[in-house]
Formats: C-alpha cells, sequence, structure tokens
C-alpha cells in the first residue's frame, strides 16, 4: 500500500502517460473529434514556453496523441529533446526550427502554414515564431504515450544523452533536401514545404477518382499521408488500427463511422481545420459534399520503411473484405450510403459523379 492508504496496484489506477499530461498544467481535449483546431483554446505552458492544450482522442487507443502549441508574436518555445516521435504541422504563422545534437552544428529550417516535418528522435529542437505581429500555432503528433508508459521516468525521456545517428548525424541539408519517391505513392523527405500544394498520384482503388501519397520522415515508425478526392465523390469505407488523426486541409464534407456491419453510424460533418480519430478496426467513409475537391492529412502509424506489428500494421487497408482485406467495395456498401451522399449534394447544387465510379466498379 502506498503512504496515502491507496493500492499501487490496479486496472483503476491512471497510466503514466496520463498522470504525466495532467501534470502540465494545460487543457486536455478529448473525445472523438475536433471542429477547427485553429480555434481550441490554449493556456501558458511552462515547460514549452508557451501557449497549448493536449489533445487525447478516444480513437488514439492510448497509442500516440496530440497537442496544439501557439508561440507568441516574435517568441519562441523552450528548447527540448525527447524519447518520444513527433510530427509537426503548421496550422498557421510561418517561423524557423533550430536543431542539433549536443556539442554539435546548429542547423536551422524555415516553414510557414502547410509545412510538415518532424525533428529526429532525441535531438535538440527549438521553435521560432517569424513574424512579429501573429502567433503561430503548430500541431504535433506524437507516440508519447506508448514512450510515457513503457519507461515510465521522466528524466530518461527527456534527458537522454543518447544520440541516434541512424536518424540525424549532423548532415548538412538534412530538412532542404528535395525528397525522394521511393516506391509508388511514398516520398522520403524530412521536410513537406507546403502540405496544401503537394502533387499526388493517382490511388482509383480507394475509389472515385482519388489521389494521395504517403510520406517518411526523420525515420520514425509513425508516418503519414495525403488524400485528395473530387468534387462529387466518396471514398470507399475501410478500417485500420489506432491513432491516425485525420487532420482536414481543405474542403466541406462529413465521414461516417461504425464498427461492424449493421451497426448506427456516426456521422463528422468537417471543414479545414477539423480533425478526428477513427478507432481501432472502425470502419469509416469520407464524402465530398462541397464544390471544391477535398483534401486531408492523416498523421497516423503505419511506416512502410519500419514496419510495426499489431495494431500499428496497415496491410489490407485497399482489399475488400470479401477476400479478407478491410476496405469495403461500392457495390458491397449499404445503397443507404449514396442515398444520403447525393441528398446532401442536392442541397448544395452540387451535381454527383458517383454513377461512373460505381458503375466500373461493377455496382449499378
Amino acid at each position: 500500500m502506498s503512504e496515502s492508504g491507496t493500492s499501487d496496484y490496479g486496472y483503476g489506477k491512471p497510466t503514466s502517460y496520463a498522470k504525466w499530461v495532467q501534470e502540465e498544467g494545460i487543457p486536455i481535449i478529448r473525445g472523438f473529434y475536433i471542429a477547427d483546431l485553429k480555434d481550441v483554446e490554449v493556456a501558458p505552458w511552462k515547460r514549452k514556453g508557451g501557449e497549448g492544450t493536449y489533445i487525447n482522442l478516444e480513437g488514439t487507443g492510448g497509442t500516440n496523441d496530440a497537442y496544439v502549441v501557439e508561440i507568441a508574436p516574435g517568441g519562441n518555445l523552450n528548447p527540448e529533446k525527447c524519447l518520444f516521435e513527433e510530427l509537426v504541422y503548421v496550422l498557421s504563422g510561418r517561423g524557423a526550427t533550430t536543431i542539433w545534437n549536443e556539442g554539435g552544428k546548429k542547423q536551422t529550417f524555415e516553414w510557414q502554414a502547410g509545412s510538415l516535418f518532424s525533428p529526429p528522435l532525441n535531438v535538440w529542437r527549438q521553435h521560432f515564431n517569424g513574424q512579429g505581429d501573429q502567433p503561430v500555432r503548430l500541431l504535433t503528433v506524437t507516440n508519447a504515450p506508448m514512450i510515457m508508459d513503457l519507461f515510465h521516468n521522466t528524466d530518461f525521456i527527456f534527458n537522454n544523452p543518447y544520440v541516434f545517428k541512424d536518424r540525424y548525424a549532423g548532415e548538412e541539408g538534412y530538412f532542404s533536401a528535395e525528397g525522394t519517391l521511393i516506391e509508388q505513392r511514398i516520398w522520403e523527405s524530412n521536410f513537406i514545404a507546403d502540405v496544401p500544394g503537394f502533387q499526388l498520384q493517382d490511388l482509383r482503388k480507394r475509389g472515385a477518382g482519388g489521389t494521395s501519397i504517403s510520406f517518411e520522415l526523420a525515420n520514425n515508425t509513425m508516418a503519414a499521408h495525403i488524400s485528395e478526392f473530387p468534387v462529387g465523390t466518396y471514398k470507399k469505407g475501410h478500417r485500420h488500427g489506432p491513432g491516425a488523426h485525420v487532420t482536414i486541409i481543405s474542403g466541406e464534407g462529413y465521414s461516417l463511422v461504425w464498427k461492424n456491419s449493421g451497426d448506427p453510424m456516426t456521422r463528422v460533418d468537417w471543414h479545414a481545420g477539423s480533425m478526428f480519430v477513427p478507432a481501432d478496426m472502425q470502419f469509416h467513409q469520407h464524402f465530398n459534399v462541397g464544390p471544391a475537391p477535398a483534401r486531408y492529412l492523416a498523421l497516423r502509424w503505419g511506416s512502410q520503411k519500419f514496419r510495426a506489428g499489431g495494431p500499428m500494421d496497415t496491410r489490407g487497408v485497399d482489399q475488400s473484405v470479401s477476400t479478407g482485406g478491410n476496405q469495403i467495395e461500392y457495390e458491397e456498401e449499404d445503397p443507404e450510403i449514396l442515398r444520403i451522399f447525393e441528398s446532401e449534394l442536392a442541397k448544395r447544387g452540387v451535381e454527383s459523379k458517383m454513377s461512373q465510379f460505381i458503375r466500373k466498379s461493377g455496382g449499378l
């Protein structure tokens, strides 16, 4: 028994990560969905030297998390390093980040709204606001929950001297190299300057003329991808492991989520700035009802370069459930899905393009 008389054991006890987040002293957003990341409440964050909020959405299954941090005009965050991975997406503003290994040469790169990057594991990093009149807001997705719960020692996580030279050994131009297409639709780079404008590649097997690209960043086990689908279309329903932070970059639409065939569906309406996280092996399907193509960024598990097993494995997401995969083909879906979609389009005066795609896949 502890000194307070309560047990140190049991399933009701908070995880090491949950206790640490609570002790950080900033707001914690829970639930399923965030309407607009640019509007979430932030509060002074002593450790960071800015203002922020944690985002612990249900769909992560405790495997990863997110936070928003805001940097005051002309200001900067405190230098820090850590043993968990971070994927950083710039929600607003422009600025720069400096990285370095202990005793090594510093390297600085600039970013703007729409940029994506990942400081390598356990390097020192410091973020700066390059504007004197507006705050900067950054969204960061991390695997801190797993690392915190595994080691349950913050000194080890934040003050570990080990240098992961296989991830970063001080290479010049680490964040300025153009990047490489290593396989079809897989782009390896340490810095994506413009996510909203990045050129995508055909991914018709996911339905309706969609395009996509996946990113491998900083030799992480986490990864990211962009998907875009045209006006008057929707993607095929699919499922995968937990922790995909689906962040809407542009467009207007909704997503349906459900667990098993025949279960009630939950609807999530979204626009640029919205974010939600489908739960582990929960079917979800994205619908574009706006007048322009819809594009989202998913910050997630599923590196193809450094694969992880178990719930982080993303295999089968584009294979039909009828053959053992995790995708529902158009001809297999409930006809009510198309009816509701076309009703939503009619309200907005947008023409449906789905008949050509469903017919080609063997449906109508």
